[in-house]
């Protein structure tokens, strides 16, 4: 059974939803299986734009099922929400949509939590949480005695449970306020007839989706997983603490799925052509100044959920490849190339120097990260606009040697150029570097004496 996945190599937004979008057409399932309404993807197609946080990408093409699974912790308010502006535009949902009642429920404790704690670690820097309640919900899924599935909202002992948790929530929101005005207390009988209306409303779409799926991996039928945020921000293995609160790698496929990994026979690691970033944490190629605003200017570098702006720099191929091991990425699709037409020279970092020692292993530690120092290769930029081009062999030849390029630093091939946000603006790349070498071992060694 051919089984892909789609994974973002960077820290989230690198145009996963237009690559999904796109190979749906060979895929009858598409899934989401990690993750929150925090996720922001974005589809253009015929000039119409979708913008989409819990609903897969796939829900956009007739005759797909788009199933979102336990690995996702659902806010209700947000998917009807998703739901009612779909099917205003004439997007069928009925039929194709199934979300799990393993699925943990976003309630108002949580984004109230989020809002107190407001995602600062030691120091104050910004963790970059949307303030959705996504991290307090996984955070009360594991310490499971909080915790309410999306399931649970269909047993009789809900108005109880909820009266339960909601007075414990009203003890520690008061407490972790400190000496700021307290909040507004928690209502349980308004909580509870609330996500009544929410659940009498997602009831045709509730199911068991891990035996739907492990149905459908059985039957042979294709199946194509829908990474959110990016492998970067993995809890385990992300820059920590400056992460989402799930696994967003391809590690996270069969936990958050319910989907066992030999079924996945495809891996497609996503990145946008240069490196961007939300909220605090280090960014090694970061370009605080003019060129920064030019990227982020030129690829509308706006959270699709926050519209925060977000943090642009020069492509790094360190923390790339990294990710592309982590995530067992088989080929590369490379994403808003034409943003960056119009420079003279660009620069691809392809080592890190820390404290003297230059390496290409990207570090398990944060403080390690924020010590290094990028070691760029300089190529030659093209002033030609690319948004037009629909062949590898029409790109101009710096652009194709900038894609090959990262093509041998991440050691995989290139397979999609993206030169605009429109499904026809993608390119097959048939012709892009594909060789049989060994993919590259990062190495650390000690530069040469002077």
């Amino acid at each position: 059974m051919p089984g892909t996945c789609v994974i973002g190599l960077q820290w989230g937004d690198e145009a996963k939803g237009k690559l999904v979008d796109i190979l749906t057409a060979d895929h009858e399932i598409v899934v989401r299986y990690a993750g929150g309404a925090n996720a922001g993807h974005t589809v253009v197609s015929g000039g119409q734009k979708w913008k989409l946080s819990l609903i897969p990408s796939g829900i956009l093409r007739d005759g797909v099922a788009c199933v979102v699974t336990g690995g996702v912790v659902l806010d209700p308010a947000s998917v009807i929400a998703e739901i009612d502006g779909l099917e205003s535009r004439g997007v069928q949902i009925a039929g194709k949509l199934r979300i799990s009642d393993r699925a943990h429920v976003v309630f108002p404790w949580h984004v109230a939590e989020d809002r107190i704690l407001d995602g600062s670690v030691s120091g104050g820097e910004a963790i970059g949480t949307t303030g959705r309640g996504i991290g307090p919900c996984y955070r009360d899924k594991v310490g499971r005695a909080l915790a309410i599935r999306l399931g649970d909202l269909y047993r009789a002992d809900l108005r109880d449970t909820i009266a339960h948790i909601a007075g414990l929530k009203n003890r520690l929101l008061t407490a972790w306020q400190g000496s700021g005005a307290a909040p507004a207390p928690l209502d349980p009988s308004a909580i509870h007839a609330q996500y009544m209306l929410y659940a009498e409303r997602l009831r045709p779409f509730v199911c068991d989706t891990t035996a739907f799926l492990l149905d459908a991996v059985e039957d042979g039928r294709p199946i194509l997983f829908e990474g959110a945020q990016g492998a970067l921000l993995d809890i385990d293995h992300g820059t920590f603490p400056y992460v989402t609160s799930s696994n967003s790698s391809g590690l996270g496929v069969a936990s958050g799925s319910g989907v066992p990994g030999r079924w996945v026979d495809r891996v497609i690691g996503v990145v946008k052509a240069y490196s961007t970033r939300v909220g605090g944490g280090p960014l090694p190629t970061e370009q605080d100044n003019a060129i920064g605003q030019r990227i982020r200017d030129r690829g509308n570098e706006y959270g699709t959920v926050t519209r925060r702006p977000r943090r642009c720099g020069w492509f790094d191929a360190v923390a790339a490849r990294y990710t592309a091991r982590l995530s067992g990425v088989d080929e590369i699709a490379v994403m808003l190339l034409d943003v960056l037409a119009g420079f003279d020279e660009l620069e691809i970092c392809s080592a890190y120097e820390i404290d003297g020692v230059r390496t290409t292993q990207f570090p398990s530690q944060i403080d390690d990260l924020r010590k290094a120092v990028p070691v760029y290769e300089t190529l030659p930029g093209w002033s030609e606009e690319l948004t037009d081009v629909r062949s590898y062999a029409a790109l101009p030849a710096a652009a194709r040697r900038y894609v090959e390029r990262i093509g041998e630093l991440l050691g995989r091939p290139v397979s999609f150029v993206s030169v605009g946000p429109d499904r026809d603006q993608t390119i097959f790349c048939e012709t892009a570097a594909r060789d049989s070498r060994p993919w590259p071992r990062p190495q650390t060694r000690t530069p040469a004496p002077a």
